[in-house]
């Protein structure tokens, strides 16, 4: 046994320098994050010292969880012993894990600030405006288009989503526009998945170079792409004879995490990779469409717990924002759970201010603002948000 104590990278150079050694046996899963593309035989990466890494269990299926720091990792709790004599949980070992798509919940990171306490969606500078929600559900929406980036396309499925999400209870913590790449798309999944009870991610799907979306995803749980018939099923009934064989890319998915959300009136099924659902409409209407489907399927799977909506109020005045500021800001320290926002509106040379949560606190905040200032309430404007 030789005992380095040098960095990974380091330690190899040494090591290749000081013996003639052209393989290394590695023990690398085709789960492990390090293993995306890699095969039973595989040369070292670019920058690394040349040898050759040889995978002997790279496809073994024998569950196992990863073990990870204590401080940012929670252990796997479909191993957890139900035991009511004992206050400390107990965790059976990893191996009797009975499906082994599931190994890497153990890999879930640890929520900061947790869901119990709420996710720190909005804030005017003071109280969190979803911090008192218990069990807050919180989203995230990543698009994937180089056009929107380039100003060629403008988004309209992102706050359409944002609203839909809203209508249900759901807090949206990010919105973000990535690339057509592949480790652009897996970066951002990667970033959000252990973040958010679900994302959502739309653009880049379909048979086109710049679809990248599901590989993206695949290389963010550190899964290969493989040949799902039964998606190929659906695929050949839709464009006919030129979807057949393994040579059928779009029927290639996420191995082992992908779930197929059919509904009778979807020419293909949704995909649910884990918390990762991916919504392939391109356009407003089609979203309409998708999302109905998923709040149906909600009903018998629970996949879109529903909770307390949120409402909203808009008021307009024609005050400035230096004649407005103050007025705004002390509703903000009154009322330090209701989501105060503003916009100009320059068509109308109208300032919008937008109040947001439950109905009871806004009719309150209302009330103090309008003692403040002069304000016109829009007509209608007094609904959830849909």
């Amino acid at each position: 046994m030789d005992i380095i104590r040098l960095d990974f990278k380091s330690g190899l150079e040494a090591l290749l320098k000081a013996k003639p050694i052209r393989a290394i046996f590695l023990g690398v899963r085709i789960g492990d994050p390090t293993a995306v593309g890699q095969e039973q035989f595989s040369p070292s990466s670019p920058g690394w010292p040349p040898f050759m890494r040889v995978n002997p269990i790279l496809d073994w299926s024998y569950s196992y969880t990863s073990i990870g720091s204590i401080y940012d990792t929670v252990p796997n709790e479909l191993l957890c012993i139900d035991d009511s004599t004992n206050s400390k949980e107990k965790f059976r070992p990893a191996y009797l894990l009975q499906d082994g798509r599931l190994e890497r919940a153990g890999r879930a990171k640890k929520l900061y600030p947790p869901l119990s306490g709420g996710f720190p969606v909005v804030s005017n500078g003071m109280k969190s405006v979803y911090s008192h929600r218990v069990n807050m559900l919180t989203a995230s929406v990543i698009a994937v288009g180089d056009e929107i980036l380039f100003g060629t396309v403008e988004d309209k499925m992102g706050p359409s989503l944002c609203r839909k999400l809203h209508s249900i209870g759901w807090a949206v913590s990010q919105v973000s526009i990535v690339r057509n790449d592949v480790d652009s798309v897996a970066e951002e999944v990667e970033k959000w998945k252990s973040r958010s009870d679900m994302v959502f991610i739309y653009g880049g799907i379909g048979p086109l170079h710049s679809d990248v979306t599901v590989a993206g995803i695949a290389k963010a749980f550190g899964v290969r792409m493989a040949p799902d018939e039964e998606f190929e099923e659906y695929l050949s009934h839709l464009i006919g004879e030129k979807c057949t064989g393994n040579r059928n890319e779009m029927a290639q998915l996420p191995e082992g995490i992908t779930e197929l959300l059919h509904h009778e009136t979807l020419p293909v099924p949704l995909m649910k990779c884990q918390n990762v659902i991916i919504l392939t409409a391109t356009n407003a209407m089609e979203l309409d469409q998708q999302w109905d489907c998923l709040i149906e399927l909600t009903k018998s799977n629970g996949l879109l717990p529903s909770t307390e909506p949120f409402v909203s109020k808009s008021l307009t005045t024609s005050l400035s924002d230096v004649e407005a500021a103050q007025p705004l800001s002390k509703l903000c320290l009154e009322f330090p759970d209701i989501y105060v926002g503003k916009r100009l509106e320059l068509s109308k040379v109208l300032h919008k201010c937008n109040i947001l949560f439950d109905q009871a606190r806004i009719e309150a905040a209302v009330d103090a603002l309008c003692k403040r200032i002069h304000v016109v309430a829009e007509k209608g404007t007094l609904s959830e948000v849909k």
